[in-house]
């Protein structure tokens, strides 16, 4: 690749990268689609799919905690009509919250079959 200097002189930037050298993967990464079979894109699809995968636990577990944390302030309303609102309210939004994690679940998926790519069926390999 090179390019012009305003004045008129080639210059070569390639070299300029070649400082990094020959990157390989990780020995642990060679399992995953893309990386040995030289896929284009399959890294960030894959990648994708983690943070999906990654969301959702997080966002499962906010659901139990907000309940817990509802349920909580239930028990201590003693009867105050305004407390055990604000409590209802709480277990409305984590099942708001969470129907929203799962329709963006199910658009995913839906995207998935549509175009035939894998977003969310890439696996999550551990060390060995």
């Amino acid at each position: 690749m090179t390019y012009s200097t305003p004045t008129s002189k080639k210059t070569n930037i390639l070299p300029l990268f070649a400082i990094f050298g020959h990157i390989l993967p990780p020995d642990a990464l060679k399992n995953y689609p893309g990386v040995t079979t030289g896929v284009k894109g399959a890294g960030l699809f894959l990648f994708i799919s983690n943070v999906i995968k990654l969301f959702t636990v997080i966002a499962g577990l906010a659901l139990v905690i907000q309940f817990i944390m509802a349920g909580f302030d239930y028990l201590n309303a003693n009867g105050d009509p305004k407390k055990i609102e604000v409590a209802w309210n709480k277990i409305w939004q984590g099942l708001i919250g969470i129907l929203i994690v799962a329709s963006a679940f199910t658009l995913v998926s839906v995207a998935e079959k549509l175009t035939g790519l894998n977003i969310l069926n890439p696996t999550i390999n551990g060390p060995q």
